[in-house]
């Protein structure tokens, strides 16, 4: 038996070796990416202009949509055709913050570190008064604040209890990191998966059920702690961003720290007293959601109506400038595009980037994309580009480096990846992993049974710091990172689109009915 079973396994080695040695590899044409990519590298300038000039990017904002044209000029400048804004389908509101202040007035003067959350309304002028703090876990809880909260500063939440940080926000995959995430996860990993998800479903229908209460009841402004510490203050949605749907009241997460002294002085019967200032701004006009399109077109008879796309989502959240979430990835897909014009390759395949919006929603955009051009992962009846797509690589997952890439539990590309990443294995890209990632756009292409994926990345500081975060900016993007993901995916579109055959797929999954009410 155990003869057998090293016969088994040599068999298999020794396939994977020959498919490896039989999987063209151009190292001439790497060779001239590295050289542009390194040399010549316009990664940084992108993400100046993505980040610092036109600041977040929340969807169906101004700056999304001033971001979006910048960048569809900016690839046409660079050789690009049919660059333009796609529309996806209706998105709903946009939203934005015009000013606002958070004051602590007494026992002592303190400017407050807070942000508002989208799609929540301004206060109509400053709000004074001391807070209340509120504590409702349960549909008991309700009863005993009815009718007591009209016009009222509500604390939503207990304090959170800051610690010193004792290990480095920041930090790299090392080899044992890298190690255990090739192997395979543990069978019935899903089933756990899956009760997570419907976990986290349940905690955000009990925050809408508090929200709707608090604004039912009158509340003024709501305050909540941050989940983050030294002044880092994670922000999402307050509020219904759906044209029928019910704006938030006016809602701000307060650092830990600040927050947790508003606690104390009240916990110990210290007069407190706050004024809040927010003016917000919702825009109705257009309620459609665009992502970027372009392409470099293929220029093989038989194969230049098959496509290889590239990209990352465009839209951020609003407290910071949504800068390794993601205009990190849209700068490095922009400079992979921008690379393989630049050494003037001719690609068989179109090649074709896109930047996503409604990301944060959803995955809005690149699922509204998915439906209108290759079919729709409610009923999986396909459309006619299905056939003739190859492949979809992602970046979203911060500043870090590229170190390998998920298969996504697609087993047949194992042999190709592991054969494009050798050239790159000294600059740290080693890893191919069977493992699935979630909540990034390739989802959207995996749900129809395309090739999508999602590179592996360092972490950096991406959960821990920036993600979601008033932090969220130029400073913390790292630029030898960027130059070296950029360099990769550049490789990797390149071969994906010049190969004799498409990127293989999995069989096609079964329809989701659930997801009928997506675009």
């Amino acid at each position: 038996m155990k003869r057998r079973l090293n016969l088994a396994l040599f068999i298999i080695l020794a396939l994977t070796w020959i498919v490896q040695a039989q999987e063209p590899v151009d190292l001439s044409i790497i060779s001239r990416i590295k050289a542009e990519g390194f040399e010549h590298s316009q990664v940084m300038d992108t993400l100046f202009y993505l980040t610092d000039v036109y600041g977040p990017r929340l969807t169906g904002s101004p700056n999304l949509k001033a971001a979006s044209e910048w960048a569809q000029k900016r690839l046409t400048e660079w050789g690009l055709v049919n660059a333009h804004l796609e529309p996806w389908g209706q998105f709903g509101r946009g939203w934005s913050v015009e000013r606002f202040s958070a004051e602590m007035l007494e026992p002592q003067y303190q400017p407050l570190i807070a942000f508002p959350k989208a799609w929540t309304r301004g206060t109509d002028g400053p709000v004074t008064g001391t807070p209340v703090m509120v504590k409702i876990e349960s549909e008991a809880d309700f009863q005993k604040y009815k009718g007591k909260l009209r016009g009222a500063i509500v604390m939503a939440g207990a304090p959170r209890n800051v610690r010193p940080h004792f290990d480095a926000d920041a930090r790299r995959y090392d080899e044992d990191d890298l190690s255990r995430l090739a192997r395979a996860p543990e069978p019935g990993r899903r089933g756990r998966w899956i009760e997570r998800l419907k976990a986290y479903r349940a905690r955000r229908a009990w925050r809408q059920k508090v929200r709707a209460f608090f604004r039912d009841e009158g509340v003024a402004v709501v305050l909540e702690p941050s989940r983050g510490a030294h002044g880092t203050i994670f922000v999402g949605s307050g509020g219904d961003y759906k044209l029928d749907g019910q704006p938030g009241v006016p809602t701000l997460v307060v650092a830990s720290e600040h927050y947790g002294r508003l606690a104390r002085l009240l916990e110990k019967k210290i007069p407190v007293k706050l004024r809040i200032d927010v003016k917000t701004q919702f825009y109705e006009d257009d309620p459609t959601g665009y992502n970027v399109i372009a392409e470099i077109p293929g220029t093989d008879p038989h194969l230049k109506d098959e496509v290889v796309m590239l990209g990352g989502h465009l839209d951020s959240w609003h407290a910071g400038t949504g800068t390794t979430d993601n205009a990190a990835g849209c700068a490095v897909a922009m400079e992979a595009v921008r690379i393989l014009k630049a050494i003037g390759v001719h690609p068989r395949r179109t090649i074709r980037i896109a930047l996503w919006s409604g990301e944060e929603q959803g995955l809005l955009g690149s699922r509204g994309y998915v439906k209108k051009h290759f079919g729709d992962p409610a009923t999986m009846q396909l459309k006619p580009e299905h056939e003739t797509f190859s492949v979809y690589f992602n970046l979203d997952n911060g500043t870090g480096k590229i170190r390998g890439i998920y298969l996504q539990g697609n087993d047949a590309v194992r042999p190709i990846f592991e054969a494009w990443l050798k050239p790159f294995h000294d600059l740290g890209a080693t890893t191919v992993t069977i493992r699935n990632t979630g909540g990034t756009d390739h989802l959207s292409f995996d749900a129809v049974g395309l090739p999508g994926f999602q590179f592996i990345q360092d972490p950096i500081e991406y959960e821990t710091r920036t993600h979601h975060t008033n932090m969220d900016l130029y400073d913390h993007a790292l630029q030898s990172d960027l130059m070296q993901a950029s360099v990769i995916m550049a490789s990797f579109v390149y071969h994906a689109a010049m190969r004799d055959e498409k990127i293989p797929r999995k069989p096609l999954p079964k329809p989701r009915p659930e997801l009928k009410s997506l675009p």
